[in-house]
């Protein structure tokens, strides 16, 4: 399964959800800030206390909504100020990236960074290079996905039961399945 997208318009910026740790990333953004460094403006910054905290969940929810990436920002592992929460991150963003996959959306819409809180620079240069990837890759539009994929199983049910019909067997129903378990 692939990413199906339309074409971009010329005009279009895509719009991209980060969610950078207190202690690390989110400070080096605002040193970038501060240090009036030019980085992409479309990209809405959402502080957590720590990348570990990040659940897969509200990056799904991100791209739900409408983001068409979404960027993790986190300590340089072995530098967390919560031991080990962005070793915790790692492990749900490879578990994140596996359900992206499958639901055929690509790798390149959700970040991790490692960025320390004196690396400006470097939050300016990931959210440049991140807004081109997504540039190139063009809007996301799960929202609009999400209606095609309920319009595909509602056609799979009624063909499923016009198949019933002409052979004369019919599936139950998972809840006539359960009443016959109880």
């Amino acid at each position: 399964m692939s990413e199906l997208t339309s074409l971009p318009k010329a005009d279009w910026t895509p719009r991209i959800v980060a969610f950078f740790c207190n202690w690390c990333t989110y400070t080096a953004a605002d040193l970038a800030g501060v240090s009036r460094l030019k980085y992409a403006p479309n990209v809405r910054v959402i502080r957590l206390m720590c990348s570990g905290r990040v659940d897969p969940q509200f990056v799904l929810d991100a791209l739900r909504r409408g983001a068409d990436g979404v960027l993790i920002g986190g300590c340089h592992p072995g530098d967390c100020h919560y031991v080990e929460g962005n070793y915790k991150m790692l492990r749900r963003f490879q578990l994140l990236h596996r359900m992206l996959r499958d639901m055929g959306v690509a790798e390149q819409r959700v970040r991790l960074e490692w960025i320390s809180a004196a690396e400006g620079e470097r939050v300016k240069f990931v959210i440049n290079e991140m807004t081109a990837q997504i540039k190139a890759l063009g809007p996301l539009n799960l929202p609009q996905k999400f209606e095609n994929w309920d319009r595909e199983v509602i056609e799979l049910a009624r063909h499923v039961r016009q198949q019933e019909e002409i052979s004369g067997v019919t599936m139950p129903t998972p809840a006539e399945k359960e009443a016959v378990h109880v």
